[in-house]
């Protein structure tokens, strides 16, 4: 689920019988990937004397104390200045000059490195082009944001069939989730703010985004491909057509059928509380089952002896509970019943998660 509320979480969400991990202290962490630079300290001649005859303190060999330290290099920025070596013949009619460096492109000032870097740091640790121009002036670069953006645009031309794969290999498995949220735009269009939309698709081990200007069956059809196996998603409309259209089975997100009841809450606590409550317990079956192929036979296991009992429950309780018709508890009501065999299909099998969070 893209972008989900943290209002969403409740006292007992997690599983109530789960022991509380032991307290750990503030100790030092090992730090297995970091290379081990070793640094010799000795005394100054002077500081060699003994402290209890007066004597000459001489090295043992080999014998050292030891202690850790972590330290940081500091970033620097330079001009490599590339000289390409000429050759020429004795007849004077040939001249080579060797090859330079790979380039972003022809006649590219910043180097390939350079243009990854700013893209890690705006992309992965969401460091805006502005900031890191700051941060680069203090460390002696003048450079503009507008430079940094040009970078970072060539590094997309070249990763853009590395994505156009990503989405393909996503679409290759036999299941996988999708979700859609808003995705607001600075520019207005009509004097209204422009509203595109991000979409998502993930199998177990990866997961691709796509930004849309809307959210129809159409730009569906295109962020899903040419995938036809089992979709684990919400109850948009837009999922339904594309299940005749496309071929898709769709299994419908507990997360999203709990979030019904979570909005029901202010009106109707009581009645909420039982199907969230129930859904919990769901989730907690869930989390007895080693993730990934490990976990494949006991999922399966789990989920036929306690997860079709739970939901049987569920079920049996949204039929036989009055409810105010229109109501928000009649629309979570309502949701469960819509989607019921999409719902339960989860159970009937072992090989995907009950929820796209």
């Amino acid at each position: 689920m893209l972008f989900g509320e943290s209002s969403e979480k409740r006292p007992g969400d997690k599983p109530a019988d789960s022991p509380k991990p032991p307290q750990k202290g503030h100790g030092p962490k090992v730090q297995a990937k970091l290379p081990v630079i070793e640094v010799v300290h000795t005394s100054e001649q002077a500081e060699r004397m003994c402290a209890s005859c007066g004597g000459q303190l001489d090295e043992w060999e080999g014998q050292f104390e030891e202690s850790g330290e972590v330290d940081v290099v500091e970033r620097r920025f330079y001009i490599k200045k590339h000289k390409r070596q000429k050759y020429r013949c004795r007849c004077q009619a040939c001249i080579e000059t060797a090859p330079g460096p790979l380039k972003l492109f022809e006649g590219a000032r910043y180097s390939i490195d350079f243009a990854v870097e700013v893209a890690t740091d705006k992309y992965c640790d969401h460091n805006p082009l502005e900031r890191q121009v700051r941060k680069m002036e203090r460390e002696g670069l003048d450079v503009d944001s507008q430079t940094l953006w040009d970078q970072i645009e060539r590094v997309a031309r070249l990763l853009a069939p590395a994505y156009v794969e990503l989405n393909q290999y996503i679409s290759s498995k036999p299941v996988i989730g999708a979700d859609e949220t808003r995705w607001p735009l600075l520019g207005k269009k009509n004097n209204k703010p422009s509203q595109w939309h991000a979409w998502a698709i993930a199998s177990p081990d990866a997961v691709a985004y796509q930004i849309h200007d809307g959210r129809s069956a159409e730009v569906g059809a295109k962020v899903l491909g040419a995938f036809k196996g089992i979709l684990v998603c919400d109850g948009y409309g837009v999922y339904k057509s594309l299940e005749k259209s496309n071929g898709l089975t769709l299994a419908h997100c507990w997360a999203h059928a709990r979030r019904a009841f979570i909005k029901a809450e202010k009106d109707f606590p009581a009645q909420s509380k039982v199907a969230v409550d129930m859904i919990r317990e769901l989730y907690e079956v869930e989390a007895l089952c080693p993730t990934g192929p490990d976990g494949d036979t006991m999922r399966l296991e789990l989920r036929q002896e306690r997860s079709k009992r739970i939901l049987g429950e569920l079920f049996a309780y949204v039929a036989i509970t009055p409810v105010v018709p229109d109501s928000s508890l009649d629309d979570a009501f309502k949701y469960i019943a819509k989607f019921r065999s999409g719902l339960e299909r989860f159970s009937m099998t072992r090989e995907f998660r009950s929820t796209t969070i």
